[in-house]
């Protein structure tokens, strides 16, 4: 096979668009969306293996053709599951024996090598190396030969991390891949894939880049190439510290690995550590996972070690904030069961202001009749009626006023209720808050308000809908006295127009305050700069 078989792992990823572009938003939801079809592109590789492994089967007594086959086998084991490629390099390198075929014998070692070293083990990697007789292998296996050789150094350098041994090793990696490219043909993407190696390890990482734009633009480029290209890229990008850019080519080798069904893949396990630091623990939290369940299904050693230590830190920082949400929700249920006391109280006033006001409505009844009876004292009464009027709108917003402090107090009230964790009464705080509607109590309070808002402005809606056309009058449900645009206006006849106030009262924020009356006053048949002015002119009874 070509130079394919060995470059595919040198960073090991691969891209889905050939383009390789893309916002890093976009490319994350496309990375989700195809984790999400994993299986289906898993089973389509189960499905060609399956085909292929039935001819290997029933062709028994033609060791050529059941050579052939079992190399496409491992070709589509290699980068799926070591173990079974593995088994197949094997049966190959016995059908080469009973060949008598030197070229074949080599060429199966060839392929074991690729594997052992894709699984992580060195030692056997060089020793499988050290067996080849180039002499024959062909140009093309010659120039694979010569670059696992590189890559071999290369990758043992970068595991042992040891810096005096290593630049020996990566001595050793340039001189086998110069070797490599006496084979390749000028031009060609075998060519230039080596001579980026080459740049990124001798350090020219500006030539390296400057390359990848040459492999772009070869004709009849294959997807995989060019994502093996994008992940070297990648890489160099990271060591010119352009981590955004280094990030996009990471997702479009991720989303080619999981698309093709490559399992011995280092681009989601690298976009879980970019993710990690840039504060996206969600998706560190699930590329690492991914990259842990790929590493385990392959069997790739290096990388279950190199997968363990990020993500023993992006698990630990998961646990710690699922505690933190757990502690805060604790904290909240202590100050919902105080805050509930609170309102059974608020209710309890409610109750007896209405009364008070109800009361009130009886005796103002009184009192008219007696004026209609008696003509002589009729201006004086009204006068006295009048300034009775007013105090009762005004009482009606004092009582409105201080029952809306009373709901800042309790929320003030909330912040210090971390000072009652102490006594770690959990059982009793959750049993009081299942008894407590918030939602409820205040829908209850604004049903008192408005019975008694109409009660005394028994006309209100009325000349409120007179202010606009008739298709835009507000028509209520026989159950529901006021809506929440009636109670802005009504709390305005009653002399409240500060709008931060009125959004204390009504539990709104100011911004939806000012929405409601905006909305309202455009609809009106009445200029804007009037309208508030028509509403106080809104007779009480």
């Amino acid at each position: 096979m070509k130079f394919f078989l060995f470059i595919c792992f040198f960073l090991l990823s691969a891209g889905p668009i050939l383009a390789g572009a893309g916002t890093s938003e976009q490319l994350l939801k496309d990375l989700q969306t195809a984790l999400a079809s994993k299986q289906d592109y898993d089973a389509q590789r189960w499905n060609r293996i399956s085909v292929l492994t039935d001819a290997f089967i029933s062709s028994k007594r033609n060791d050529e053709a059941k050579f052939d086959l079992g190399l496409r086998i491992y070709e589509e084991y290699k980068a799926f599951k070591y173990d079974s490629a593995f088994v197949y390099s094997q049966k190959i390198t016995r059908i080469a024996r009973q060949l008598n075929s030197p070229e074949k014998t080599e060429v199966a070692k060839l392929k074991l090598a690729f594997i052992l070293l894709s699984s992580g083990m060195f030692k056997e990697t060089f020793d499988e190396l050290n067996s080849i007789r180039p002499s024959y292998l062909s140009q093309a296996d010659k120039l694979d030969f010569y670059f696992l050789q590189a890559r071999a150094y290369s990758d043992l350098g970068n595991f042992n991390q040891d810096q005096a041994y290593r630049p020996a090793y990566n001595t050793k990696a340039l001189a086998y891949a110069d070797t490599a490219l006496r084979f390749s043909q000028p031009g060609s993407y075998e060519q230039l894939a080596v001579q980026q190696f080459k740049a990124v390890k001798s350090g020219n990482l500006p030539e390296g880049v400057a390359l990848y734009q040459r492999i772009r633009r070869l004709p009849q480029l294959s997807v995989h190439q060019l994502a093996v290209s994008a992940s070297t890229t990648a890489y160099i990008y990271s060591q010119l510290r352009q981590e955004d850019k280094a990030f996009e080519l990471l997702l479009v080798s991720a989303i080619a690995d999981v698309q093709s069904a490559t399992k011995e893949t280092v681009a989601i396990f690298q976009l879980s550590d970019y993710c990690y630091r840039r504060g996206d623990l969600e998706n560190a939290y699930a590329f690492i996972k991914e990259a842990r369940e790929q590493a385990a299904f392959y069997k790739a050693r290096q990388r279950q070690i190199e997968i363990s230590h990020i993500s023993s830190v992006i698990e630990g920082q998961k646990i710690t904030i699922i505690e933190n949400q757990r502690k805060s929700l604790k904290v909240y249920a202590v100050a919902v069961t105080l805050l509930a006391l609170f309102v059974v109280g608020f209710i309890v006033i409610i109750f007896k202001q209405l009364r008070k006001l109800q009361k009130a409505g009886r005796l103002i009844s009184i009192t008219n009749q007696e004026l209609q009876a008696r003509n002589e004292d009729l201006r004086r009464l009204n006068t006295g009626l009048n300034e009775a009027n007013k105090i009762k709108e005004e009482y009606i917003g004092y009582y409105f006023h201080n029952n809306s402090q009373l709901i800042d107090r309790l929320e003030a009230l909330k912040k210090a209720l971390d000072t009652q964790l102490s006594s770690k009464q959990y059982g009793a705080v959750q049993k009081l808050v299942n008894g407590i509607q918030i939602k409820q109590q205040r829908q209850e309070l604004f049903k008192g308000f408005d019975s008694v808002f109409l009660r005394l402005f028994p006309q209100f809606i009325t000349q409120f809908n007179a202010l606009f056309r008739p298709e835009d009058q507000f028509i209520l449900p026989e159950d529901q006295l006021l809506t929440t645009e009636l109670r802005i206006f009504a709390l305005i006849r009653l002399g409240i127009q500060d709008s931060e106030q009125i959004s204390r009262m009504l539990g709104y924020s100011i911004n939806t305050i000012y929405t409601y009356k905006t909305r309202v006053k455009n609809r009106s048949i009445v200029p804007n700069e009037e309208f508030e002015a028509r509403i106080q002119a809104i007779e009480a009874v």
